[in-house]
């Protein structure tokens, strides 16, 4: 059945576009960065992972509330236990999404460093309000690897962030203590080839991965033409490279988010692996009116249960004329599963 949610097709930009200024850096007014921290300082008591081992029991009746009452017995989801430091699901994390380089891409690039940071705190500060069990926090979720249109020098379409473009990020996510999520459009290359390039980021603490199907075309089409794929393989490619910087660094787990809107995104959704080190989240990515949304939640995330759920909203592209609206936080906490980790774009 085709998807009906519309397809996101305009999230790769071709390389012209970073000759352009995003506008990120532009300075902001005292009042501003006061009014920024002021929400700081009301909403975000730093987050500081756990060395205790998991308690079980409290992990268990976390997950069944997370579950919402499912009786079709697809959720919770079996699975190892977390490593000690888990973040899920004793946290809810709130995204801001983007790239530094264009404005079209998401919030987290449309909107001066300042103005950006208080949005998103503000966003957090509601889902709180909404669900005063889970704690929230803040992430900034930065595509590190955009596909690209034309194939590039190494024949891959797709390109690489310099490291100094991460650095602010990591740099702006300092003072509000967020996670920072780096984010791999792969175009022609692989998962396999993509995530070492992040090695130095992802040995911190507070740096996870994600991965996104859409622009992973196997058999030689332009990205943004095609909706591409990742079978169960491409995605255990990830996991196991986390799992693996978790152990040799002695980590706590790490979260891989998976992105999807179509059922051909993603392929054998039972062989994904589940393992202590990592904890992976489907993202419920694609915009449209509310019933169009749910109907795809409830088709290729809750029907396919992996692990953990996601759940992307879109500003521009959710609230356009003769639409229903952009779900609120109270509204989603109605699904079941109840998404765990929100993403703005």
């Amino acid at each position: 059945m085709k998807n009906q949610v519309s397809v996101l097709v305009c999230c790769f930009f071709p390389p012209f576009i970073l000759a352009l200024s995003c506008g990120c850096n532009q300075a902001n007014s005292t009042a501003e960065k006061k009014e920024t921290a002021q929400v700081i300082a009301k909403v975000l008591p730093e987050v500081k992972p756990s060395a205790q081992p998991i308690d079980t029991a409290a992990y268990n009746k976390k997950m069944i509330a997370l579950s919402n009452n499912d009786s079709t017995g697809k959720w919770p989801v079996k699975a190892p236990y977390p490593l000690a430091g888990a973040l899920l699901p004793y946290n809810r994390i709130v995204a801001y999404y983007g790239n530094l380089y264009s404005k079209r891409m998401g919030a987290l690039g449309e909107f001066p460093r300042e103005e950006m940071l208080k949005k998103l705190l503000e966003e957090v500060a509601k889902w709180q309000a909404a669900d005063t069990t889970v704690k929230v926090i803040p992430a900034l979720h930065y595509i590190a690897s955009t596909a690209q249109a034309a194939p590039g020098k190494d024949n891959k379409h797709r390109m690489r962030m310099p490291s100094s473009q991460i650095d602010t990020i990591m740099n702006w996510a300092k003072p509000i203590n967020a996670l920072v999520f780096l984010d791999i459009q792969v175009g022609h290359s692989s998962v396999k080839e993509e995530v070492p390039s992040l090695e130095k980021y992802l040995k911190l603490p507070n740096v996870h991965l994600g991965i996104d199907p859409e622009f992973s075309l196997k058999n030689g089409e332009i990205p943004g033409r095609k909706i591409g794929s990742f079978n169960a393989e491409d995605i255990n490619d990830a996991i196991d490279y986390l799992a693996d910087i978790v152990r040799k660094n002695n980590l706590t787990p790490k979260i891989l988010v998976v992105h999807r809107f179509t059922q051909g995104m993603v392929t054998g959704f039972e062989r994904i692996k589940k393992v202590p080190e990592v904890q992976v989240v489907m993202d419920m990515d694609g915009f449209g009116d509310k019933i169009l949304k749910r109907s795809t939640y409830l088709r290729y995330i809750f029907k396919e249960p992996v692990q953990f759920t996601g759940f992307k909203l879109f500003y521009k592209n959710d609230t356009k004329p003769n639409t229903s609206g952009m779900y609120t936080p109270e509204e989603l906490l109605k699904f079941t599963p109840k998404p765990i980790y929100i993403q703005y774009q």
